[in-house]
């Protein structure tokens, strides 16, 4: 039973390498049907005056995904971010800044998943009204992935779409460091790590990349 939340001092002794081992720990216990129980009612109160979380996670909007279950964690555990198809913008890189530069994560990670409804948008080519123009970040990575998979390149394509899903999450990475100097400055420095992974929607398990 979970009845005590993160504190600043909890958090000052972690590492990005330790936060990473206890997310893929709790994703092993969520996989397990053995998720940890919490007392909601005093985390709530212990985290009415700050927050102190572990990481931030970047995950599409899914309703498959429930990101907290997901790495069994609960109130003031982890920052999460969402939207369709898991990129980054202006918004969400400036959380992110938040989360790691202010408020002391030790992790950003880009949370992929299987049979992705936005990725494979993008593989076909979609266009209705802003969602045009949302999958236009993900169209690079259908890109590539049509350079790396034999065979039709759209949605048809099984395999297709997996690469698409994982390069989608590499460049969202590689974005990431490229337009956040503040958050590559940290993790060049070692106070954070920037990682990805892909969720399978069949098992339940978080796979990094």
């Amino acid at each position: 039973m979970r009845n005590t939340a993160i504190t600043k001092d909890v958090q000052g002794g972690l590492t990005p390498n330790s936060v990473l081992q206890d997310l893929l720990d709790g994703n092993n216990r969520y996989t397990n049907d053995n998720l940890t129980a919490s007392n909601v009612s005093e985390l709530v109160k212990q985290t009415t005056g700050g927050q102190f979380p572990k990481a931030v996670i970047l995950s599409c909007i899914d309703s498959r995904v429930p990101v907290e279950m997901v790495f069994d964690q609960t109130i003031g555990d982890v920052f999460v971010a969402r939207v369709a198809g898991n990129f980054e913008n202006v918004d969400i890189l400036g959380s992110m800044e938040y989360s790691c530069a202010v408020a002391g994560s030790k992790l950003v990670m880009v949370l992929g998943h299987e049979s992705c409804g936005a990725v494979k948008a993008a593989c076909d080519g979609v266009e209705l009204g802003n969602i045009t123009a949302m999958l236009d970040n993900i169209i690079p990575a259908a890109k590539l992935s049509s350079e790396q998979v034999e065979g039709e390149a759209n949605s048809s394509n099984a395999e297709f779409v997996a690469k698409t899903v994982e390069n989608n999450v590499r460049l969202t990475m590689d974005r990431i460091r490229e337009k956040s100097k503040i958050l590559q400055e940290m993790e060049d420095n070692g106070e954070i790590q920037i990682v990805g992974g892909v969720y399978s929607l069949t098992t339940g398990k978080v796979t990094m990349i």
